[in-house]
């Protein structure tokens, strides 16, 4: 990708980055990196909207005057595609925990599979997952998850606007979404697996799109760390705060 910045001027002033979230790593890894590039000035930097470790995909990153429209980016609307296995749910309704109950598929045909979308498609309301990064009383949920407490999950209103199965070899099944924000898709495939009268948790979940934003359109996280640090080495430090 070219490189459009001339300054590190340019992101004091405030940039709206596309960034390309690695597997395995938190949204706050990804802005830490970033900000790190940028020492020692003392820059703000923030994502809209954050992904699980477990996901990759875009992340919109703002710098400097940006940040203030961060909540405005995060309200956009989202697409992903991902994947589900069918026949097993797990405690945090993806990867992060072993399954904890089977359930036999040998019934479940692909019309149900595909019928079963359609009750999710509009207004709905779900739970969120017991190990999110949602604050209760100071402390994130699966904190408390974790160490195994009893957590309070309050019902969330959302929308999903489209909801189709892109494949079917099971016991996993493909699918794209596009959703409002707040919606959980680990959720979503849980309540899914429910509805089939069986389990289901998410094996893979990469975010494709938010507004008009879009993740081909996204940087490597170390592209914008070397450009960062390039335009750094050519721009004196008292003409960039």
């Amino acid at each position: 990708m070219n490189n459009p910045f001339t300054s590190i001027t340019d992101f004091t002033e405030g940039q709206l980055l596309l960034v390309n979230k690695p597997y395995n790593w938190t949204s706050f890894d990804v802005v830490g990196k970033i900000r790190n590039a940028f020492k020692p000035l003392k820059l703000k930097v923030g994502h809209a909207g954050t992904l699980d470790p477990l996901a990759s995909g875009l992340l919109i990153i703002c710098t400097g005057k940006m940040t203030k429209q961060i909540d405005t980016f995060q309200a956009q609307e989202k697409e992903y595609t991902g994947a589900m296995v069918l026949g097993e749910t797990t405690p945090s309704y993806d990867m992060e925990t072993e399954a904890d109950q089977k359930f036999d598929i040998s019934h479940i045909t692909e019309d149900a599979i595909r019928a079963t979308c359609v009750q999710f498609i509009g207004d709905i309301q779900q739970y969120p997952p017991a190990h999110s990064a949602i604050k209760i009383d100071g402390e994130r949920l699966y904190e408390k998850a974790r160490r195994g407490e009893d957590v309070e999950l309050r019902l969330r209103n959302i929308t999903i606007t489209e909801f189709e199965i892109t494949g079917i070899a099971l016991p996993e099944i493909n699918f794209r979404v596009v959703c409002s924000k707040g919606t959980y898709i680990r959720s979503l495939v849980n309540d899914f697996g429910k509805a089939l009268n069986n389990g289901a948790y998410l094996s893979k979940l990469r975010r494709t799109r938010s507004g008009d934003y879009k993740v081909d359109d996204a940087w490597e996280v170390m592209e914008l760390v070397t450009i960062i640090r390039d335009l750094k080495a050519t721009t004196p430090i008292d003409q960039s705060i």
